[in-house]
């Protein structure tokens, strides 16, 4: 495994804030941070049965001075109270509207919460003396072609513009798929293989990269720990897997034959849906980093604050008033390489992978003990 050291002296003694603490990346990322003994763990998220879970979790496990609290990350006036109240010295901003079909008919919603939300949580950390700002992002926000991307693209540019004119270091973390995230594929394969099928694949050449729930937390912790500040850090995932593959192959785990005894359906690509992702945008330069598979990424160019700032304004307005169409041409002048599709398009050995990134679910046809609620196929999370 990773190397803790690092992480413990980033975290041991300080006070902590997680954005979307509630959602699977943010409690995760929680659970590992109460690990490393901070003074304090701020818990924010806005939806209160996800930040219960996670509490009791967190506070299960042993941690002291763990605060759940509810709020928005686009209420100003909220963050500044909790800002205030909690003075936390690291942030890792997770709070995000994720799901691409879905952004793409509400882009007002999307760049509410992931631009203006991003805006204001880093702002109040500057604010209030912050050192470590950490922004969790998207490999769906290179060369973006859909709303979720790009507004998470601009939210990385915003922590990028921010990094010359502030005390505080800006970092951000680029993820591929994170398996067993809320709503995540395998998991939704998973689901309709229990079910008897279909599995539904949206095109047979789609691909994805992926990573482990675990990979993706000390991804962001390691950045935060030892990254260079307006720095992008991303995990080497190796090669993309075709989600046809991935379907067939965790139908053969499950004992069952792909398309005889659980038939796969395709169902054409989603609005905003890409074949393939990126990870590295135009003007960016990868190279290896002193942490084994992480990936460094230096931006060529860099915006100025005054000028994000006043696109990000013209968003944020256009947001509040509805106005889509000013919403993609802001979202076009901030990021030139923004090509927006909204298509639904007609669509006439990864066993090893797939299983190396699952360590932690266990498949059989015929299980030993039944989960609840669950008929032929045991989907059950072990620690």
């Amino acid at each position: 495994g990773l190397d803790t050291t690092p992480l413990r002296y980033l975290i041991e003694g300080r006070r902590v804030l997680v954005t979307g603490a509630g959602g699977s990346l943010g409690g995760e990322l929680s659970r590992q941070v109460s690990a490393l003994r901070p003074e304090s763990l701020v818990l924010l998220d806005r939806y209160e049965n996800g930040l219960y879970a996670v509490a009791n979790d967190v506070g299960a496990e042993g941690a002291e001075n763990v605060h759940a609290v509810i709020g928005d990350v686009t209420d100003e006036n909220r963050l500044d109270a909790i800002f205030s109240e909690y003075r936390p010295h690291i942030v890792f901003h997770a709070a995000a509207h994720k799901h691409v079909p879905l952004m793409e008919g509400n882009p007002c919603e999307a760049v509410k919460n992931n631009v203006r939300g991003t805006r204001l949580v880093a702002q109040a950390s500057e604010r209030w003396g912050v050192d470590r700002f950490i922004l969790i992002s998207t490999d769906k926000a290179v060369n973006p072609v859909n709303i979720m991307g790009a507004t998470k693209r601009a939210a990385e540019l915003l922590v990028q513009a921010l990094t010359p004119v502030s005390d505080t270091s800006f970092f951000t973390v680029r993820f591929g798929n994170v398996l067993g995230s809320n709503g995540s594929v395998v998991l939704r394969f998973m689901e309709q293989i229990e079910a008897g099928g279909p599995v539904t694949v949206t095109h047979p050449e789609i691909e994805r990269y992926f990573m482990s729930i675990r990979e993706a937390v000390h991804l962001v912790l390691h950045a935060a720990a030892a990254g260079q500040t307006g720095d992008t850090y991303i995990l080497d995932m190796g090669e993309q897997l075709r989600l046809l593959d991935v379907a067939r192959d965790l139908i053969r785990l499950s004992g069952f034959v792909p398309e005889r005894e659980i038939p796969i359906t395709f169902i054409g690509l989603r609005p905003g849906d890409k074949l393939s992702e990126e990870l590295v945008c135009p003007d960016e330069e990868s190279m290896p980093w002193s942490v084994e598979k992480i990936i460094r990424v230096c931006s060529a160019t860099r915006r100025s604050w005054q000028d994000v700032m006043s696109t990000v304004q013209a968003l944020e307005k256009a947001a509040v008033q509805g106005n889509t169409n000013g919403i993609y041409s802001g979202l076009v002048e901030l990021i030139p390489e923004f090509h927006p599709i909204s298509v639904r398009a007609p669509v006439g050995n990864v066993v090893r992978a797939i299983l190396s990134l699952l360590p932690s679910i266990k498949l059989s046809r015929r299980p030993h003990h039944a989960c609840p609620g669950k008929a032929n196929l045991k989907v059950c999370a072990t620690s």
